[in-house]
């Protein structure tokens, strides 16, 4: 499906990103639109698939307690589906993204203490069809723009 953003999709999108659930009128008063507007740009935005979902992102007490990984696995030919399966059905694995080099796929987990951590790596390990795995611990954060588009500034 062939879609355009404009100018006030990506403010639309920003504001969304920013608080998904600030109410259509204060979007609208943002925005210098009429309510009804906002309202079928957001369906738009969904219909076209620019919208996916909405979520929750966790606070900075909760992110700063938690102990984060990102687990580079190879599997052996033939066992990806399976691996995958399995790494659903774990709470602590938040993401797994196909990737090219020297593994297969780069899993970003996240945990409450180094123990659960090392338990769930020794898991995760065990899986069959994984055939290595590496990992790194995030110390902390420089950069996130996860989920958020720049900062623009609104209508006049």
């Amino acid at each position: 499906m062939d879609f355009r953003l404009d100018d006030i999709d990506r403010k639309l999108l920003a504001l969304l990103q920013a608080d998904a659930r600030e109410s259509t009128a204060k979007l609208a008063r943002k925005l210098n639109l009429a309510r009804t507007t906002v309202v079928a740009r957001i369906a738009r935005l969904e219909k076209e698939g620019v919208i996916a979902g909405y979520g929750v992102r966790l606070g900075s007490k909760l992110e700063q307690s938690a102990v984060r990984a990102y687990c580079g696995i190879s599997v052996m030919p033939k066992t990806a589906q399976a691996v995958m399966q399995v790494l659903e059905s774990i709470p602590e694995v938040e993401e797994v993204s196909a990737v090219s080099g020297q593994h297969d796929y780069m899993i970003f987990l996240r945990c409450d203490s180094n123990e659960k951590l090392d338990a769930l790596l020794d898991r995760i390990g065990l899986i069959e069809g994984i055939r290595q795995t590496y990992t790194s611990v995030v110390l902390s954060r420089k950069i996130d723009r996860r989920g958020a588009l720049p900062a623009m500034p609104l209508l006049d």
